[in-house]
Parts: structure tokens; sequence; C-alpha cells
């Protein structure tokens, strides 16, 4: 096995985060790893960066696809593609694919690898070079074998995350437009948000790097992209605050690197020291997950936090001259309309820097799916739709179309309005007025590219109006 090519589809349509979409490190990772274990060295294709060289994937001995649920329709073109080039392999991995094997089976994948693949993804590449690994003994994939699809039992997670390469960035065809850095240091999450899949996959057990190993990846990278952000992938970069203590008083003492963002909490907040320590070593931006301003919500989604919390840590963080990048989640069954006005009056008031307003996803793999499923309440299974933009589900408390309108579009219309913009410029906040001139575009682009949904959204309701007077008539 000589030419192995890795693809990492882009989400098609236009959608307030392409200005900052960035390579998920899963390919990188295991590139990084197939040429450390077996000296194979693949070419990692991501559609931000680079086109399709599709002259190489026709020679590939292997093709390697991983997409997430508002990718996979693009992942399957570009599987359904591939195949129609010859008798190449295919493997799909990624959170969409780790819960509906099947599904990717189905539409012509050779093989599946479930949860974190770093082992299975190797041992598998063993079995196909024919070196001795029984495809049966090989655990996390899933393949067919004639007309049945197998599952072998899940790989163990790995729980020494300094045994793995550091990901190979450079194998990504034109990794030299990089500008933000990802860099990951940990695994897992101890909090149970009913709307996330990160723990159906990492687990709730928080594992992380040695400080030592990830000051070293800093430094590397800090040779390759001297003047770029790093963002720091953790899933919650917080989520130990003595662990993120020790580590950034090495990135102090280093002076690495230039300038960070990361994924956080709210209770980052309430730690001084954490506070002070971000601050000196030149973090720029923390996204929380807020999520409501309605504290049945809150509650609903496990949040363990409340609205005053949000609050007071939007106040701290400022204070600390930190920007804030807000998301929140519109939708649950304790929202109404009321709540999707507070919540925009909510961030405006705060002054959070940039925000996101997302429509509840009910992504495969979490608790919010599988009641929604069975609740017969899913109304689209168009995963391109699946990206918060899109309501995909009947809400409780609204009609579908009013959640989309005054929500997930609304509310964002009306947070990167012009109006907005200028009231950043009056206060001198460059970096985020920047942001919210992009946004506002896109949402723009966004109306007039999904006109056509919205127009179906309304129609269905008005259908599902006129089907309930007919039966209260009849009745």
């Amino acid at each position: 096995m000589r030419e192995v090519i890795l693809i990492e589809p882009v989400q098609s349509g236009v959608h307030v985060f392409l200005r900052y979409t960035l390579p998920r490190l899963g390919l990188p990772l295991l590139g990084a790893l197939a040429r450390r274990e077996l000296g194979i060295t693949p070419r990692i294709f991501f559609d931000q960066y680079e086109r399709l060289d599709w002259e190489a994937i026709r020679r590939a001995d292997l093709v390697g696809i991983s997409t997430i649920t508002p990718t996979a329709p693009d992942a399957y073109r570009v599987l359904e593609k591939v195949k129609r080039l010859g008798d190449i392999p295919v493997v799909m991995g990624g959170p969409h694919v780790t819960f509906l094997p099947e599904e990717a089976l189905g539409k012509g994948a050779d093989f599946v690898v479930r949860g974190e693949g770093e082992r299975a993804f190797i041992d598998l590449l063993r079995h196909l070079k024919g070196d001795g690994v029984p495809l049966e003994s090989v655990e996390g994939i899933s393949y067919r074998q004639g007309r049945e699809m197998r599952h072998n039992p899940d790989a163990q997670r790995i729980l020494d995350l300094s045994s793995l390469p550091w990901p190979d960035l450079t194998l990504i065809e034109g990794h030299e437009r990089l500008r933000v850095i990802p860099v990951m240091t940990s695994r897992g999450c101890p909090f149970r948000c009913k709307f996330c899949s990160v723990t159906s996959i990492f687990g709730h057990r928080y594992r992380f790097r040695d400080t030592e190993d990830v000051m070293a990846e800093l430094e590397h990278l800090h040779e390759t992209w001297p003047r770029s952000t790093v963002f720091f992938y953790d899933d919650n970069f917080t989520a130990n605050a003595e662990r993120t203590k020790e580590l950034l008083r090495e990135m102090k003492r280093r002076g690495l690197p230039p300038r960070w963002t990361a994924q956080a909490r709210v209770e980052v907040a309430r730690d001084p020291e954490l506070m002070r320590l971000m601050k000196e070593t030149r973090c720029i931006y923390l996204y929380l997950g807020l999520e409501s301003v309605n504290p049945a919500t809150l509650e609903s989604y496990h949040k363990s936090q409340t609205v005053e919390d949000i609050a007071e840590a939007v106040r701290v963080i400022h204070k600390h001259k930190i920007s804030v990048h807000g998301m929140f989640v519109l939708g649950s069954d304790e929202d109404d309309v009321a709540t999707l006005k507070q919540t925009v009056r909510f961030a405006k008031r705060s002054r959070i820097d940039t925000v996101q307003f997302l429509a509840l996803v009910p992504l495969p793999g979490t608790e919010t799916y599988r009641e929604l499923d069975e609740q017969g309440r899913i109304t689209d299974r168009d995963w391109g739709k699946y990206d918060g933009h899109h309501v995909v589900f009947q809400p409780a408390r609204m009609a579908q179309h009013v959640l989309q309108k005054r929500g997930a579009y609304g509310g964002m219309r009306s947070f990167y309005s012009w109006w907005e913009v200028t009231k950043l410029g009056l206060r001198f906040q460059w970096r985020s007025m920047v942001v919210r001139i992009f946004a506002n575009r896109a949402i723009k682009r966004w109306r007039s590219e999904n006109a056509e949904w919205l127009r179906e959204l309304k129609l269905r309701y008005k259908a599902v109006k006129k089907q309930l007077k007919r039966q209260e008539r009849t009745a």
C-alpha cells in the first residue's frame, strides 16, 4: 500500500462559520500515525483549502473520508464519485458514521471506523497490507461481508494521549493558507449536555496530554506559523482548572503562543487566577456554551449553570479584555417566542462580542436525537440541514417556521444588523466589528439561498392548520 488519500469535505452553502473554517484534527493525526507506524505518508484534502486531485485519487490504494453530520451529503457524493473511478477501498469515519455506520455502508463505503479511530485505522491498514491482522480482530470497525453488515466490538479509548504523535497539518494540501492553528490538549467532558455528541464518542472521563508534550507542539507550530493564532480545539479547555493553569503558566514562561482562543464554560470566570493567566498569555477570545437565558431550558439541557452565571461570566471576561463569543441553542421544549426575543435582547444588553443563535439540532448519537425521534418530531433527514441554521424538528411551543424566522435566522439578522456593527465602531471594537460585517453579509446570502426552504416551512405550517380545522369540523 503506497498511496493513501484522506478527505475532509466542507459543508455546501453559506453559513456564518465560513470565515474561520478549521480542519478537524482527526485526519492530520491519522496521517502522522500512519507514517510513524507503517511508513505511509497520506495526502490530506480539506475542501476549504484545495480542490480534490481526482487523478491522485484514481491511483490511490485507499481513500478515507471523515464526516460530521452536516457534511455527510457532501461526503457521500465524494464516496460515490470515488467508487465510479474503480475498485478503490473506501473507509469512512467521524461522528456521523460512528452513530450511523449502516447508512455509510449502504452508500458504498467498504469500512467504517467508529469512535476514536487511531487504533482501528492502523490495524485496518495492516490488514489491507496483508500484515496478518484478521479483519474480525480489528476493534471499532464496521464492514460488509457479502450481504451482511458486521460490527466489531468498540475499540478501547486511548488513555495516554501523549503516546500519540502530533497531528501533521503540513499533510493538508494548501496548509500554507492556515491562519488559525488548531491544537487539542484533551479529550472527554465531565458534563452531560443532552444535545451534544462529544461524550458519546470521547466519554465523560477527562483525559489530557502532558504539559511538556503540549508545549513542545506549540513551539514546533510557532516555527512553522510564527504569527498565527492558536485555537485550542478541546471541547472544554478549562474542564480541569488546575491542569489548565499549569499549562498557562508554562505558556507564559515560554511566551507561546502569540495569541490564542478556546472553548470554555461560564465557570472559568469564577477563578481569578485562571482569568489572570488567560490575560497574561494573550487569550483574545473565549467561546462560551451559554445555550439559553431561559432557566427552564438550561435545566432541561443539563447545563448546570444559571442566567446569573452567564451574565457574570461575560462581565468578568470583558473586564480582563478578552472577547466573548456566545453560543446559544434555541428551541427546547421550554422555549417559546418570548424566549427568542429575550435571548437576542440579553446578548445585545450584555455586549457579547459575537454570537451564534442556532436552532436545536437532533444530532445522531445524542439524547435529543433519541427523544425527538421516538416522539416522531424530526421533520427532515437531509443531513446537510443539520447545521443549526435550519430547523429540522417540530418545536413544542411554537411553529417550526417561527423558530426558523425569529430565532435561527431572525436572531442572527438582528444581532448582526448594520446598526449593531456601527455601535461597535463607535466603541472602537475593531476585531468584533470585522466579524460582524462578515456575518451580516453571510446572513443575507443565506436568506437568498434558502428562500425556498423558508417558504416550504410556512406551507407546511398552513397545511397542518388546515388539517386540524378539518378534524375539528368532523369531530
